[in-house]
């Protein structure tokens, strides 16, 4: 597709080319003193138009972050130069393909979906492949990162990161081939410490999973990757609404052989919002969909099948799955439409009060028109809009240094002005959800949509 008819290479969805280093940006608004750190946020942007068909999730891995120091803001975005980035550089032009439409050099490993902070380290993520580490603030690229070459599998967009043994989690899938699964544990000090095989029947899509205090839990969902589909000029991966969701519930430093499976309704999860131990029971709370497309992989057609109309409509959800019984409840905590779901991380793995989500806006394309804030103990929310015509990302929760209150910080996203074809930084404070933002920081370059980003506080480096 030329980049006119492709959606996700038109409008803010489209890349951009400039690297940019800005100090003293305007501010709307004013920045609490105490924040001092960088906002740095992922996502897709091809230096060069794609080959064949091109999907949202293939494009070359750009930060944009936005430095707060001092009341103050600069901002600067860097490509993420991986080795394919750094092959196609060197060529003048796009020699891998992507997911819709592979190539004859295979993919290359993008770092674009998400970071993660860990051991003073910075690492950006692409669940296909390996980290990359990121010098912080400028943003240049290390390089690969291999755990000491201990690392032998792909590492996941979302590890997860214990706030009190400091242990960084992950996981790595393969499609065609078992273990479909591998499981790491790494230590507060960066060191991998083990690698253990999870036993599936079949190669699936796992983009997140979640850990508690002592476990860790793993989603073997329907959405399917099977090379006999592939063979018969089929997609290969297709959602398998027959098969139920599994839930695998494994003991932190446990095998394979330890672990648990909980079977459930049949559903697809892109990303979890934490899990908490309750008594005899793991509780996870993520965003659940009846089914996906995203990947050309449409749910099997039911004709007067209800359960078709939750496809692709994520709503936050609740899964009890008790340890001494076995049994499973799950129950819908919301019927308003969202996804990237954050916390603050300092209770991650623990019971928490508060989450946040981005407020899908109804519009063909994957947007956020707001910011929600959920309270799961009296099952209310709070809604921040970004104002008409203003669409953001994820809501990144930065807590404010010394607080002794779960939500007592702020969200950072970026936020595109349609209209006016300008993005911010927004600053809205998490417990005045409801109010004008505190702070709009102007970047002085269009910010296309993208995927995940983090907080990195200076007074940790």
């Amino acid at each position: 597709m030329t980049a006119t008819l492709n959606p996700y290479l038109s409008g803010n969805f489209a890349p951009v080319q400039a690297e940019l280093t800005v100090d003293e940006l305007p501010v709307l608004g004013e920045l609490p003193p105490e924040l001092n750190g960088m906002f740095v946020r992922n996502g897709p942007n091809p230096q060069f138009l794609p080959l064949g068909r091109y999907h949202w999730f293939d494009g070359d891995g750009m930060l944009h972050g936005v430095r707060i120091q001092d009341g103050k803001a600069s901002y600067r975005n860097r490509y993420i130069r991986t080795g394919g980035f750094e092959q196609e550089r060197q060529a003048g032009l796009a020699l891998f393909g992507g997911l819709l439409e592979p190539s004859q050099a295979g993919f290359k490993n993008a770092a674009n979906t998400a970071l993660v902070w860990h051991c003073d380290r910075l690492l950006a993520l692409w669940e296909g492949g390996g980290p990359h580490a990121i010098e912080v603030p400028s943003l240049d690229t290390i390089g690969s990162h291999t755990f000491n070459d201990k690392l032998t599998s792909p590492v996941t967009a979302h590890p997860k990161v214990d706030p009190v043994t400091g242990e960084m989690m992950f996981f790595g899938y393969s499609l065609a081939q078992p273990p479909y699964v591998k499981y790491s544990v790494v230590s507060s000090k960066g060191e991998l410490l083990r690698t253990v095989p999870i036993d599936l029947p079949v190669g699936v899509m796992m983009h997140d999973f979640a850990i508690t205090e002592h476990y860790t839990i793993f989603m073997d969902l329907p959405l399917t990757f099977r090379l006999e589909r592939l063979q018969r000029g089929e997609p290969a991966f297709a959602f398998e609404r027959d098969r139920p969701s599994r839930f695998g519930i494994l003991p932190r430093h446990g095998d394979g052989q330890t672990i648990r499976w909980f079977e459930a309704s049949s559903c697809y999860v892109f990303h979890t919002l934490n899990a908490y131990e309750a008594g005899d029971d793991i509780v996870l709370i993520a965003c659940r969909m009846g089914s996906t497309s995203i990947l050309g992989a449409s749910p099997g057609s039911h004709e007067g099948d209800n359960r078709q109309i939750e496809s692709d409509v994520p709503l936050l959800y609740r899964w009890r799955f008790n340890l001494k019984t076995g049994t499973v409840q799950e129950q819908t905590l919301d019927d308003r439409p969202c996804e990237f779901p954050r916390i603050n991380e300092q209770y991650l793995g623990r019971q928490t009060r508060y989450g946040y989500a981005g407020k899908s806006a109804s519009t063909e394309m994957p947007k956020f028109d707001g910011l929600l804030k959920f309270d799961l103990d009296d099952q209310s929310i709070q809604a921040h809009s970004f104002g008409r015509g203003r669409y953001g990302g994820e809501g990144v929760f930065v807590p404010r240094p010394g607080a002794t209150m779960e939500d007592d910080g702020w969200l950072m996203t970026f936020v595109h002005d349609e209209a006016q074809d300008t993005s911010e930084l927004v600053i809205v404070s998490t417990q005045a959800m409801t109010e004008e933002a505190i702070a709009r920081i102007s970047i002085p370059q269009r910010i296309p949509y993208g995927f995940h980003g983090t907080w990195v506080s200076f007074l940790h480096c």
